[in-house]
């Protein structure tokens, strides 16, 4: 049988992507979606103006919107609310007993919560139980990082084995992660804007936390210096980011790319429904990845990578591309509860 599931703010963009991606799950199923008052009651269909591609799922049409409290919801929860009033909505529904999936940043942070990548540091899940002895809660909450943090560390995680000295990354962020209605026409429109407010502060720290280690119970953050340029571009979907790396371990050209193309992770090996076969994939081709190309294959849960050269101020250099809204967002969530069943934490 199938794990009923519910989605926080599930009316708005990254709810939809919620409600769209969990279509045909084969472990969950979509019972239960929450918004704010002036949605509660309604039908979906109702109280949602539906912007992704395609038709609204009729599955899910029916369904009555609630309130974001506890009280009939099931157990695990993703929440998709708006950072304004995360905090207070996920804490009373981990403190009611409830797993909460988030892609809020407000908790991505804390010192009792994991900031998750499944490819990459699984094992932070044990730092989940100390929610109960420092908060009291019988639920729990698990985050998913910023959008753009997770193509950066699906993109480095295959070279941490060389060491990671210092990495300087650029990106060139979709509109679709600034929600709806965004980016005024006025301000992206054949324009790049270069300055995304609080991105930069997270894609260094978030990544620190996601690739460090845990000791004593605690997080130990990554010592590699992350120096973060962030900017809004005119495209729809897709995160593309410029890296260049410094390593410690000086390896060949041959070396580093034969660490893209055989990293695995746990994921991959329990064969997670969400999982990309391959969660870093290289793109022979010199102009590749690009966003309207690529950005949708692997149902976009893989992060593609290309152009790989030395580089003449630190070791290496390349791009990576992901699905801001889908391995960014709302996917993400998703292979982290899949993760956390896996692993019995369900």
């Amino acid at each position: 049988m199938k794990i009923p599931v519910g989605v926080l703010g599930a009316t708005g963009m990254v709810g939809q992507h919620f409600v769209k991606f969990l279509q045909g799950h084969p472990q969950f199923e979509l019972t239960w979606v929450g918004a704010s008052d002036r949605s509660s009651g309604k039908k979906y269909r109702d109280a949602t103006s539906w912007r992704l591609d395609g038709a609204m799922p009729e599955s899910v049409a029916d369904l009555t919107v609630t309130d974001c409290k506890p009280g009939n919801a099931p157990k695990l929860m993703f929440s998709a609310t708006d950072s304004s009033v995360a905090t207070e909505i996920e804490q009373a529904f981990a403190k009611a007993g409830h797993v909460v999936v988030s892609n809020s940043k407000n908790h991505r942070m804390d010192e009792d919560v994991p900031l998750l990548v499944p490819e990459i540091n699984p094992h932070h899940l044990s730092i989940a139980k100390r929610q109960k002895e420092t908060r009291g809660w019988d639920g729990l909450i698990v985050t998913n990082p910023n959008c753009s943090t997770i193509v950066l560390t699906l993109a480095l995680a295959p070279l941490q084995q060389f060491g990671l000295e210092r990495v300087v990354v650029t990106t060139m962020q979709a509109i679709s992660g600034a929600g709806y209605p965004g980016v005024p026409s006025m301000d992206i429109t054949a324009n790049v804007v270069p300055h995304i407010g609080g991105e930069e502060d997270k894609v260094e720290t978030e990544t620190q936390k996601i690739m460090g280690g845990v000791a004593d119970g605690r997080f130990v953050p990554l010592t590699t210096r992350v120096s973060a340029h962030c900017n809004r571009v005119q495209v729809v979907d897709g995160h593309m980011a410029a890296v260049s790396v410094e390593l410690t371990r000086k390896p060949s050209l041959a070396e580093v790319r034969a660490a893209f193309d055989s990293y695995r992770g746990r994921p991959q090996e329990l064969g997670l429904p969400s999982a990309p076969a391959r969660p870093v994939i290289y793109m022979e081709q010199q102009d590749r990845p690009q966003p309207r190309r690529d950005v949708e294959r692997e149902r976009g849960m893989a992060v593609f990578v290309g152009r790989l050269r030395e580089c003449p101020v630190f070791d290496y250099k390349f791009m990576a591309l992901g699905h801001n809204t889908v391995r960014g967002a709302a996917g993400a969530a998703v292979l982290n509860a899949e993760l956390m069943l896996a692993e019995g934490m369900l």
